[in-house]
C-alpha cells in the first residue's frame, strides 16, 4: 500500500520525513516485522525492535513516542486502535466474508457441538489479536462476542435469530427432552432455558453448512449443577437435596429461580455472590468475601439449591467422580 493511501484510510499525520513510498504488510506485534512492513503500536520498546528488524513504517497516538528514524514513515493518529480497524475494513472490501456478533452462551454451544471448525474462525476480544486473526486468515466466516470491536469490523454486523425457538417434550432444571429438525433428543444435560440458544445455533449451522453432533449437548460453563452432601462432597442425586448451581453470569440466576418458583414452589434457593452484587429479584444474597466464606454458607445454610456466581465446582472438595443428575 503506498503511504499517501494509507495516510488518507487513516487519517493519520506524517510526522517524519520518510524516504520509503509504500509498505507491503501491517501487524501489531514486532516479532512478526518483516522488511518493508507497518507497525502498529504505541511502545516505544516494541517500536524500536521493529525498526531493527525493517518496519517502514509506524503508526502511533501517544504524543510521548519518540522519532528515532526518520527516513520511515511515522504516522500519528487520534487511536491506533481506530486506525488498525479502518485498515481493517479496508483490507475486507476484497473479500467475501461474513461476520457474526454471538452471545456467550451461543458461542459456547457453536464451539460444543461443530465437530469441524476449520471453515469458521473464532475471534478474541483483545483487538491485538482480533486485527492478525482477521488480517492472516482465509476463513469466511467470522464469530466474535465483542459487541464494540465486531461493530468496528462492521456496524452492521450479524447476530443469529432471536426467533429461534426449539420444541421442548418433557424439561427439568438440569435436563431437558428436545426436538430439532424433526430429531428428538432425549434427556440431555442442558437446563430448559438454554436450549433457544441451541437452536439459534443448529440454524446457523445449517444456513453454513456446518457439521454438528446434538449428541454432544452438554452443560456449558455458564450453569454447572453439581450435587452435593452437607460437606460438600459431591453425591448421587438420589441421596442429595441439595445442588450447588455453580454460574459465570446473573441472567441465568434470574431465569432458574423463575423456573423453580413456577415448577417447584417447595425449592429453597439461595444466592451467594461476591459483596454489592445485585442481582435481580434477590434482596437479599449471601455475599462472600473469599472461597472459603463461600464454602461455610454453603456448609450451614438451609437450601436445596445455591446458585453460585463467580466461583467454579473447584471450590468443592476434590471430586473422585461426576455423577449424572435426574
Amino acid at each position: 500500500m503506498k503511504i499517501e493511501d494509507l495516510l488518507n484510510l487513516t487519517t493519520g499525520k506524517m510526522v517524519s520525513n520518510p524516504t520509503i513510498t509504500a509498505i507491503n504488510s501491517v501487524t501489531v506485534y514486532p516479532s512478526k516485522i518483516d522488511i518493508g512492513d507497518l507497525f502498529i503500536s504505541n511502545s516505544q520498546e516494541d517500536i524500536e525492535k521493529a525498526l531493527e528488524k525493517g518496519a517502514y513504517g509506524i503508526i502511533f497516538s501517544d504524543k510521548s513516542i519518540e522519532i528515532t528514524d526518520n527516513e520511515v514513515a511515522w504516522i500519528e493518529v487520534d487511536n491506533i486502535e481506530n486506525a488498525g480497524f479502518k485498515l481493517i475494513r479496508y483490507v475486507l472490501i476484497s473479500r467475501d466474508a461474513s461476520f457474526y456478533l454471538f452471545s456467550d452462551h451461543e458461542l459456547s454451544f457453536i464451539k460444543m457441538v461443530v465437530t469441524q471448525k476449520k471453515n469458521i474462525e473464532i475471534l478474541p476480544n483483545d483487538w491485538r489479536k482480533l486485527f492478525e486473526k482477521v488480517l492472516n486468515s482465509d476463513s469466511k466466516l467470522f464469530i466474535g462476542t465483542d459487541e464494540k470491536l465486531m461493530k468496528m469490523i462492521k456496524p452492521d454486523v450479524s447476530t443469529l435469530n432471536k426467533e429461534a425457538s426449539c420444541e421442548i417434550i418433557t424439561d427439568t432444571l438440569f435436563r431437558v427432552t428436545f426436538k430439532i429438525n424433526g430429531y428428538i433428543y432425549q434427556e440431555k444435560e442442558i437446563t430448559p432455558f438454554h436450549v433457544d440458544y441451541l437452536q439459534r445455533v443448529v440454524e446457523f449451522c445449517d444456513k453454513y453448512h456446518l457439521p454438528y453432533d446434538l449428541d454432544r449437548v452438554k452443560y456449558t460453563k455458564h450453569f454447572v449443577p453439581v450435587f452435593i452432601d452437607g460437606f460438600l462432597n459431591i453425591s448421587k442425586p438420589s441421596k442429595s437435596d441439595k445442588v450447588a448451581i455453580f454460574t459465570d453470569n446473573l441472567s441465568d440466576i434470574y431465569k432458574a429461580r423463575e423456573y423453580v418458583r413456577y415448577n417447584g414452589a417447595w425449592v429453597k434457593t439461595i444466592v451467594l455472590t461476591p459483596p454489592k452484587t445485585k442481582v435481580d429479584g434477590v434482596d437479599r444474597p449471601n455475599w462472600y468475601e473469599s472461597i472459603d466464606k463461600a464454602r461455610d454458607i454453603l456448609k450451614n445454610a438451609y437450601y436445596n439449591y445455591a446458585f453460585v456466581y463467580a466461583l467454579d465446582k473447584s471450590m468443592l472438595p476434590t471430586i473422585k467422580r461426576d455423577y449424572s443428575l435426574f
